[in-house]
């Protein structure tokens, strides 16, 4: 069997993917029993986050394993598997340890060393226990991965590397203002109570809000969260701190009610729908500010209209719209829809007119007669046309090139105004409508918008530190595996080794029954003490061997070599497992 992982995350997918594809409690549970049904998987676990959705199998075909893997999470997460193919990345063996343990560390992280994602694999392995999808070799990788996450925190400086995605958001949220400072005083809404929300919450309390309020679909939850708050944030922060967190909660129909009384909004709920509007949005900012809310884009708009009318009104164009326009062979009301900034007597209104027209507005335009050569010479087509198009050249030559309107110049951006509202959007799919971020007014930070922030942050030195405990770790979890995968083997010659000696002790007590029970005993522990000399040397060596690259096949030259029962090793094999699918997490 083989360790096989194929997944999605912010690096392969946009937002817009992930949104889609997240997998809620009963989808992850669902894909556990489908996965170990299916026939290349013996193991699985689901790795689902904010920004990443993960499966994790012991396979024993590794194309027919990527095959089954990618068509279960295209069916559990909605996602068709044409559209999911592209964002999907698969790691085999060494390499699928290699991400799990740089997950682990918050290598992989949208935000480079955060330590949640330690919590997040703790309760991966805890759901594969719960229903008996973790095995040995999943047992074994999600627990060796906690201890190398919590190795690389422990001993290097990976934590300031970067922060929770929590910190980094309301640091995004105060637009690189101290977050202590921006925070102070604020009234905030944490809408949800699940462990991101709650850290959440608690960030906001130390950083100083005067208010929290939680709402949550379970009000016991949302109560309980708030009591926590309360009980440890209660009291003043700091010495000659007149600030005191107060902490409450409310059910989930009040927050529509409780958004018009907070500065700062975080949400991270397992909703499928959003919990915050555009338009709840907009009538809560329009009611602190007392005018309309519209959306950037729109102020924009209206500014080049305002500024075109404006420069149109200092030259009028030449006939347009007056009593100059009699007699003009063009419908003038049929170009109206010109770009603006060019004529309507312009290159922009003549383009596609056939030469005819062209000619008679020539004429026109030079004071005189129109004339329709059609009915004059009788003839049409190319001849025709390139006869008239001449006729057209040489009046613009006499009377000069119809003037056109320039592009007006650019308009300076409208500034967005101060933001009376800052909305924080942690979960996947998505709580707060992404039309918010258009909203004056409003500043939202989401999933995206963190992760186009956090694509160019720095590393720091500590990540190369953590890169090299990874390394190691995974060359010892290797060697580890492949030692143990020959424990089978050995336990089963040694098996085998003592039921030869019963035999042969049974064999001697028959040819000998005078034998007394001393001398009985001191022959079957010489003999035993033989057959143990004689393994010791092998065992020893074929573990070594083994627990290098390439040492899988001693594990068959010991079967081969011994003539040992391949039924026999597997029924080791299974006990081992029926073991470990049963251990806790570390």
């Amino acid at each position: 069997m083989s360790l096989l992982v194929v997944g999605l995350s912010h690096r392969s997918a946009p937002v817009s993917v992930l949104e889609r594809a997240s997998l809620n409690a009963d989808a992850q549970l669902k894909l556990l029993q489908d996965t170990v049904a299916a026939e290349p998987a013996a193991e699985a676990a689901v790795l689902a986050t904010c920004n990443r959705i993960e499966l994790y199998a012991d396979v024993d075909k590794f194309h027919a394993g990527v095959a089954e893997l990618s068509t279960l999470l295209a069916q559990h997460s909605g996602v068709g598997l044409e559209e999911l193919t592209p964002h999907l990345y698969v790691h085999y063996e060494d390499r699928a340890v290699h991400h799990l343990f740089s997950v682990a560390c918050g290598l992989d992280s949208m935000v480079v060393g955060e330590g949640q994602i330690l919590g997040q694999i703790k309760d991966s392995l805890a759901r594969a226990q719960d229903l008996h999808t973790a095995g040995r070799l999943l047992n074994d990788l999600f627990q060796q991965a906690l201890r190398v996450g919590k190795r690389a925190h422990s001993e290097t400086g990976i934590d300031r590397a970067g922060q929770s995605l929590v910190t980094f958001g309301l640091e995004q949220l105060s637009a690189g203002a101290d977050v202590q400072q921006w925070a102070r005083g604020k009234k905030a809404l944490v809408i949800g109570a699940g462990s991101m929300s709650s850290l959440a919450a608690a960030t906001l309390a130390r950083a100083g809000v005067a208010e929290i309020v939680v709402a949550n679909r379970t009000f016991e939850r949302a109560e309980r969260l708030a009591l926590l708050l309360e009980v440890q944030y209660g009291q003043r922060l700091s010495e000659g701190d007149d600030t005191d967190v107060l902490a409450r909660a409310v059910p989930m129909d009040a927050v529509p009610g409780e958004l018009t009384r907070a500065d700062v909004a975080v949400s991270c709920t397992g909703a499928t729908g959003l919990v915050l509007t555009a338009d709840s949005v907009a009538a809560t900012v329009e009611g602190r500010t007392g005018a309309p809310v519209v959306a950037d884009t729109a102020v924009r708009e209206t500014a080049v209209r305002e500024t075109a009318v404006r420069e149109a009104g200092e030259t009028p164009l030449p006939g347009a719209g007056s009593a100059a326009d009699e007699n003009c062979p063009l419908d003038l009301s049929s170009v109206s829809s010109v770009p603006s900034g060019f004529s309507v007597m312009g290159e922009a209104a003549v383009a596609g007119l056939d030469a005819a027209t062209l000619e008679q507005h020539g004429a026109w335009a030079a004071g005189g007669t129109a004339v329709d050569r059609t009915r004059e010479t009788g003839r049409s087509g190319p001849e025709a046309d390139a006869e008239l198009i001449g006729a057209l050249a040489a009046t613009a030559t006499r009377v000069g090139r119809i003037p056109e309107r320039r592009r007006p110049e650019p308009v300076a951006e409208v500034p967005r105004p101060e933001p009376v509202l800052f909305l924080l959007d942690l979960a996947m799919p998505r709580d707060v409508d992404a039309a918010v971020h258009r909203l004056a007014g409003a500043r939202l930070v989401d999933i995206e918008s963190l992760a186009e922030a956090s694509a160019d942050a720095p590393m720091a030195a500590d990540v190369d530190m953590v890169r090299r405990i990874v390394a190691d770790e995974v060359a010892a979890f290797g060697a580890a595996q492949r030692a143990a995968h020959i424990t089978p083997t050995v336990v089963a010659l040694r098996s085998m080794a003592a039921d030869v000696v019963a035999g042969e002790i049974a064999r001697l007590e028959g040819r000998l029954p005078g034998l007394d029970d001393k001398h009985r005993a001191e022959i079957t522990q010489t003999v035993k003490r033989v057959v143990d000399k004689l393994l010791h040397a092998p065992t020893v060596r074929v573990k070594q061997l083994a627990a290098e690259p390439g040492g899988a096949g001693y594990a068959d030259a010991l079967r081969t070599l011994f003539d040992l029962d391949q039924e026999t090793v597997a029924s080791v094999s299974r006990a081992e497992n029926s073991t470990e699918k049963n251990r806790g997490p570390a």
